[in-house]
This record gives C-alpha cells, structure tokens and sequence, in this order.
C-alpha cells in the first residue's frame, strides 16, 4: 500500500464519524437578540404561556405583535380584532416586532412553546428576512422549514397553520422574492402533513400590488412603503383564514 493510499484508509473512519453537509443559512440558525425590550417581552410571554395554557398560538414578527395594540386612530384600532376572532379561544400573541425566521426559532427553542400542547399554532414570518438582512427566497424558505420541524417535534399534537409572507411595496427585489419564497412554501407543504399552507396576502393586493390603502404605513409621519396592515387590512387576514382555522380548531367559524 502506498502512503497515500494508507493515509487515504486511516482516513474513512474520521469521514464516516463527521458527514459533509451543506452550509446551514443564518436564516435557519437559531439567534437571540440582545434588546432589553425584547428580552422582557419574552420572559413575559413565557409567563403567559404557563398561566394560559394557551389552545391557541400565533408566532410571528411586528404584523403579529400589532394586534395587541390600540391606538385612537381607527387604522391603529387592532385589538377589538383579536377579541372578536380570538378573544374566546384561549390564544397568546407570540409576536415579537422586528423578528426574522432566525429569531423565531431562537424563542422556539428557548421556552416559548415549552410545557403547552395548543390545538393549533399560527405561524406567520419572514417578512424581516427581506429587510436589512437580504436573505434570499431559499434561505427563508429554509428558516421557516426549521420553524415548521421543530414545531412539529416539540408540539406533536398540535396542527400547523403556516401563512404565506405578505405582500409588501418596498422594492421589486423584495417582491419577486416574496411570491418564490410563497411559490416554494406552497409546494412544501401542499400535502397538508406537516403544516397546512394558506396565502392569504391576496385580500391585501389590487391589480396585482399591495393595495396602499389596507396598510397603516403610508398613515404615518412621515409616511413610509406599505408593510404592516392597518387594523382594517387585519381584519381582512383574520376572515381570510378563519374558515382554515376554525377548521383545525374544530370549532365555529367566527364572524
């Protein structure tokens, strides 16, 4: 045997002990984010969780989160929303402003779905990847891939309602991505085993856009590009997947 073929055989065992594998994108690795205000809000909602025993969980980013406000302004009016779809059915608002897929999957992994077993979990997230951090339609796709596999290994019995990213207008970069990033979540998931997929940006687009009046965006000072929905355009997602919801919930379609 040659050296090289010796070096070659002692090798083998070393190769077989550590198996390649493709990079893992940042959007699928779990991060924390070192901002007081988060930090509390998560120990909070851990708190929650243990008191509620929630039926009912809805993971996201800011979209999420602003359902728990309440402003003067009818467009900034969320939360009588949420009381009217969810109010009765023992859910928490896992929401967290500012999150991508990375950050998500840190609070999955770090208590927030720890001791519960709800019926159903509403994930909606990703809408940050396409910010700052430009990640790409397949990293996102990736990192709610991870989400989705963990959720099913840490909640076995609950059911997964997995929302499409919603339309946005801030550069056509980020909505060719967003319809491939929704194009590849919906052939995932078009079996309905691990997660049930559901689009329901549509309500919030005319003629093919994000349709400027459901977004509370350009309401502010100064104005900005349409992303979050105003309480109106909320609204609008909660009809839209509450047939899917209720059904998964097995119980009555709210109205």
């Amino acid at each position: 045997m040659t050296p090289i073929s010796r070096r070659s055989a002692f090798m083998l065992p070393l190769l077989a002990a550590f198996p390649a594998r493709a990079d893992i994108p940042m959007a699928a690795k779990p991060l924390s984010r070192d901002l007081a205000w988060w930090q509390k809000r998560h120990k909070e909602k851990l708190a929650e969780l243990r008191e509620k025993k929630p039926a009912l969980i809805f993971l996201g980013d800011s979209i999420t989160q602003q359902w728990e406000f309440d402003g003067e302004q009818p467009w900034r009016k969320f939360a009588p929303g949420w009381q009217r779809f969810y109010g009765d059915r023992n859910a928490v608002n896992l929401g967290f402003t500012g999150d991508a897929t990375c950050h998500l999957l840190w609070r999955i992994e770090n208590g927030e779905v720890a001791g519960i077993s709800p019926k159903v979990a509403v994930v909606l997230i990703g809408a940050n990847n396409l910010g700052r951090l430009h990640w790409t339609a397949g990293d996102t796709i990736a990192g709610i891939g991870v989400i989705v596999n963990e959720l099913r290994r840490r909640l076995p019995s609950t059911k997964i309602l997995l929302l499409g990213v919603l339309p946005s207008e801030r550069s056509d970069w980020v909505n060719e991505t967003t319809v491939a990033i929704n194009k590849g979540l919906a052939a995932r998931y078009r079996d309905g085993g691990r997660a049930t997929y559901l689009d329901v940006g549509k309500v919030l687009m005319k003629n093919g856009r994000a349709n400027p009046d459901l977004f509370l965006d350009p309401l502010l000072t100064p104005p900005a590009a349409p992303l979050h929905p105003s309480a109106q355009g909320q609204n609008l997602l909660s009809e839209a997947m509450e047939s899917t919801l209720a059904g998964l919930l097995g119980d009555r379609v709210h109205h």
